[in-house]
């Protein structure tokens, strides 16, 4: 058997190397804290505007075909695996080119890109520019502003807290939804809370 100092030794390596994070790469965290301003609904339904939509806010805009996904729920893992994709695919390389000539730390990062997946808007923000120019009381405010509809405040405070003050707010959990029928909305009321971390493990 192993000598116990030999694995903590091992551990405490393993954490080394992991909290050595490339920038801009989506990590657990980056993945979790993102989901925990969103939820998970595994089988297509219609948003509050009527567009199709699958997972974790997916539509057919991304390119990923939704609608496949209607009356054919999927597992949790094909939710994430698709949301990784979509991240890696159309967000992050916008957030690469709005911080270009800037190194961003992990929680800047996962602040930007939910803001980012929330809105579509990190190349016409302010508050990047703002936050580039070193005006960070101002790039706070200005971050903030992004305020509507009024729901979303909370999400707006925890993202402006991750990038300004380093302060994570996800626990390796998300909420996952039922789809009711025959209006194909989201089943409020089947609320349910999933750990996702290790499906993230595999997917990451």
């Amino acid at each position: 058997m192993m000598p116990l100092f030999i694995q903590q030794l091992i551990q405490l390596i393993s954490a080394f190397f992991k909290s050595r994070v490339e920038p801009f790469t989506i990590t657990e965290r980056v993945a979790m804290e993102i989901i925990s301003h969103e939820a998970i609904v595994p089988e297509a339904y219609k948003d509050s505007k009527g567009v199709w939509t699958w997972g974790i806010g997916v539509t057919n805009a991304s390119g990923h075909k939704v609608n496949r996904y209607k009356d054919n729920p999927q597992t949790i893992e094909r939710c994430l695996e698709i949301f990784i994709w979509l991240l890696n695919t159309k967000y992050v390389p916008a957030v690469k080119e709005a911080f270009e000539g800037f190194t961003l730390t992990e929680e800047q990062f996962a602040a930007a890109l939910s803001f980012h997946y929330n809105t579509g808007a990190i190349k016409k923000a302010s508050w990047v520019r703002l936050f580039k120019e070193g005006k960070v009381e101002e790039a706070k405010e200005s971050f903030m502003s992004w305020k509507k509809p009024p729901e979303i405040i909370t999400r707006r405070t925890k993202e402006c807290a991750l990038f300004f003050e380093g302060v994570w707010s996800a626990e390796g959990k998300a909420t996952v939804y039922d789809v009711k029928k025959p209006s194909y909305t989201p089943n409020w009321s089947s609320a349910r809370t999933v750990d996702i971390t290790k499906d993230l493990e595999k997917l990451l």
